[in-house]
């Protein structure tokens, strides 16, 4: 059984020919080297393109240590190149661990007929150092972990038990290919372990592995949670008995996020139009890796389909952020009362904006209201959706609002726009 990828098959065919270094990005295991050195290799084959036009490397393979010099790399590849007319395509599997790659890479730009293709576990060389150096000269393709959607479209079954299997496990694609719930969980811990958290803090050389390990556990358990490194470091503070300065904290998430294992969403004033930098939302990019953490013992069901949400957002292409407005109602004495409403997510692409709540369950008329008070709070034409848990049919409430359960909101690629 193989995933077939096609949104990022598409953005790799989209950017042929257009003269930019095709940055592949994302998480350990998120299916990176596959879709380069399986999907995308076979798409070139199948239009034509012959095997000695393909160089592929693994750079973080033990056999490829001496092509990260960046001269050997270069004279590697040069030797392969010739000037027949025909395009070469680069395939350089995670480059982080040449010296020097950007220079390596804007060499390469510079070669006839070759299209350069990268990929990397880690952010911090695209923010820092390709964006910088590149200047508008690379393509970044993030990749993540599968979409609820990719992942029934292969597995199939009932629909329920699918999302049950998802949420717990997660979609790296090599864990939802494994029957055994022990071997799943196995996978995962192990892979939490021995890939993520080590190559965290080896890359960053820190020296407070345990307070690192402490800090996505943390982390873990207020999924959902507005928080910020003070409070984190109190948090450590006053549980763990460690003193863990916020600044040393902020440091760590940072770290985290260049790993693209966890993703910040700042808070909006939606009626103010900023940013409010008090407190953020931490989202996990896998769910099987966050339960890997906590043993799979914190299950919460609302607090994961958040974050699936989210994650379903990004995956879409959407900049996401928490909205906050301003709101005043009525107190038992007819006093004007002033209230910060939360709205989970405001979802921003060019000009289009979602407003969206995640409800896990309305089951009266008040409840009803207080997650829509909200929504109904805001004053522009934008459009506001409520995703409840329950497998419903999508419709349009009273206040034209759209209601969409879950399963429909991630299988459908247009949900947002019924």
């Amino acid at each position: 059984m193989i995933f077939k990828r096609q949104k990022y098959l598409d953005k790799l065919i989209a950017g042929q020919g257009n003269g930019l270094v095709k940055i592949v990005t994302g998480g350990h295991r998120c299916g990176k080297s596959f879709l380069l050195f399986n999907i995308f290799h076979k798409h070139l084959i199948s239009n034509g393109v012959s095997e000695d036009h393909i160089l592929e490397l693994s750079l973080d393979d033990r056999k490829s240590k001496p092509l990260r010099d960046p001269d050997a790399l270069l004279a590697y590849i040069d030797e392969r190149v010739n000037q027949d007319g025909r395009t070469y395509y680069v395939i350089l599997d995670e480059i982080q661990f040449v010296e020097d790659f950007v220079e390596v890479l804007l060499s390469l730009m510079h070669t006839p007929n070759v299209e350069v293709y990268v990929s990397g576990s880690n952010s911090k060389f695209l923010s820092k150092d390709v964006v910088t150096e590149f200047r508008g000269r690379g393509d970044e393709i993030r990749v993540w972990p599968l979409s609820f959607a990719e992942y029934y479209e292969e597995l199939g079954g009932d629909r329920t038990m699918a999302w049950r299997e998802y949420y717990t496990f997660g979609g790296l694609p090599q864990v939802a290919l494994i029957k055994e719930h022990e071997k799943k969980i196995e996978f995962l811990q192990g892979m939490y372990e021995l890939t993520y958290l080590r190559d965290i803090i080896e890359r960053n050389h820190l020296r407070n592995a345990e307070g690192m390990r402490q800090l996505v556990q943390i982390l873990s358990s207020g999924i959902g949670a507005s928080t910020n490194p003070k409070r984190i470091s109190n948090t450590f503070l006053s549980v763990e008995g460690v003193n863990i300065s916020h600044n040393t904290v902020k440091e760590y998430i940072g770290y985290l996020q260049d790993a693209f294992h966890i993703e910040e969403a700042l808070r909006y004033d939606v009626k103010g139009r900023k940013y409010i930098g008090s407190e953020s939302k931490y989202y996990f990019g896998d769910m099987g890796l966050r339960g890997a953490i906590l043993n799979f013992r914190q299950q919460e069901e609302n607090h994961i389909m958040e974050n699936v949400i989210y994650n379903e957002l990004r995956m879409r292409g959407f900049l996401v952020d928490v909205g906050m407005i301003e709101s005043w109602k009525k107190d038992a004495n007819n006093h004007n009362v002033r209230r910060n409403l939360e709205i989970d997510f405001v979802a921003n692409k060019g000009n289009q904006r979602y407003y969206i709540q995640s409800a896990f369950a309305i089951n009266n008329d008040e409840k009803k209201e207080q997650e829509e008070a909200s929504l109904k709070a805001i004053k522009d034409a934008f459009k506001r959706v409520v995703v409840l848990h329950d497998d419903i049919m999508p419709y349009h409430d009273d206040n034209g609002f759209l209601i969409i359960g879950l399963i429909d909101f991630l299988l459908n690629p247009n949900s947002l726009d019924l």
